[in-house]
């Protein structure tokens, strides 16, 4: 799981900015928010032009170099801060497999619209496994590489990544903790559904939700899945060979789904994708979930989201989701002034079950 994560000089974020799920409170109730003492469910809050599109960005750099999944195809566009934009931005992610605690730190530039890695460093349990810079590179000795490798490494104009190196190049065991941090960035996913649909990691490539819906025998499921949720009644037409588009019955007319769906009706379908495919993603941020859903629709979303067993997190403007019968007021997150921190470390208020968090909120009781 992602313990620790912090950011400086990526776009609005100058400073560095930390992000810590490591130390959750000891509250009694939505203990399932927590699991082996890290933030599993979150939600994130910030006024408009806070940053936290771009901090949920930031986080998925990682799989810009480690992973071979779905990529941002303008995501090194507008890269560095513009206040600092010729220095490097740092990266530095804290990870919890079990009992083994991996530190992991690198700096990138952004050259011809690629991110080209300035030095990285990765240290398991407090003991340094690599570290490379444009001077030095240091190895551990269990990966027995020769001084020629090693130097061929050290000089090598390619700027790759040590991580990557190793991955591909050296017998590992197959509970290596390489292998364990790899498998995580590999199933890593970001999305959202705003003016377009985008996303990154977790899947090889985009798809016809539609098709997909078809070729997977969910038509009655989505059909369950709308009536569950929103109230919406809809009865979608058998699917004849070669159909990719999903049909509304109404009497004896068929209609595509998409000419009559509203705007939050056809982001409903890409969360009902996203619901089905992400069961074994490790690490999920959905940026604006509820963007187009009525406050009702977005916490019965939530619920059902929240369910499942990955470390999940959402950004959202909707207070009434700023609940303690939804999460708990250390898995609530505010983002302000280059600062990110939960509810209850940002208020002199012992926060309760019984407490009204949307009101509080409202009302100042959080400064950051």
């Amino acid at each position: 799981m992602l313990t620790k994560f912090s950011v400086k000089n990526y776009r609005g974020f100058v400073d560095k900015i930390e992000w810590d799920l490591s130390a959750p409170s000891s509250y009694a109730f939505n203990q399932n928010a927590i699991k082996n003492g890290i933030v599993k469910n979150g939600i994130i809050y910030g006024f408009n032009g806070s940053g936290k599109s771009n901090f949920g960005l930031s986080i998925f750099d990682i799989a810009n170099h480690l992973s071979h999944k779905w990529k941002k195809h303008d995501y090194y566009v507008n890269y560095a801060s513009a206040y600092n934009h010729m220095a490097p931005v740092e990266f530095e992610y804290s990870f919890k497999f079990g009992e083994e605690l991996v530190l992991y730190r690198y700096a990138k530039v952004s050259r011809d619209f690629k991110g080209v890695l300035v030095s990285e460093e990765l240290l398991l349990n407090g003991k340094e496994m690599l570290y490379k810079d444009a001077q030095s590179l240091r190895l551990s000795d269990e990966f027995s590489l020769t001084d020629i490798a090693i130097e061929n490494i050290k000089q090598g104009a390619n700027n790759i990544s040590i991580v990557n190196y190793l991955l591909g190049s050296v017998p590992l065991a197959k509970d290596h903790v390489l292998l364990k941090l790899r498998d995580f960035v590999e199933n890593m996913l970001f999305f959202r559904s705003l003016d377009n649909r985008e996303f990154i990691g977790f899947k090889e490539g985009g798809g016809n939700i539609e098709e997909y819906i078809i070729n997977n025998g969910l038509i009655d499921d989505f059909e369950k899945f709308l009536k569950e949720i929103s109230g919406q009644d809809f009865r979608f037409a058998l699917p004849v060979p070669g159909d990719n588009v999903l049909y509304c019955i109404f009497g004896d007319v068929r209609i595509p789904f998409m000419l009559v769906a509203s705007t939050g009706t056809v982001n409903l379908e890409l969360q009902y994708y996203w619901l089905k495919e992400m069961v074994n993603a490790s690490f999920v941020f959905i940026d604006e979930f509820d963007a187009f859903y009525h406050q009702e629709l977005s916490y019965k979303i939530c619920k059902r989201l929240f369910e499942g067993t990955n470390q999940l997190f959402l950004t959202t403007h909707d207070t009434f989701l700023l609940s303690n019968d939804l999460l708990r007021p250390d898995c609530f997150f505010i983002m302000n002034n280059n600062k990110i921190d939960s509810l209850c470390n940002i208020t002199d208020k012992e926060l309760r079950l019984g407490h009204n968090l949307e009101k509080l909120y409202r009302g100042g009781a959080f400064d950051l």
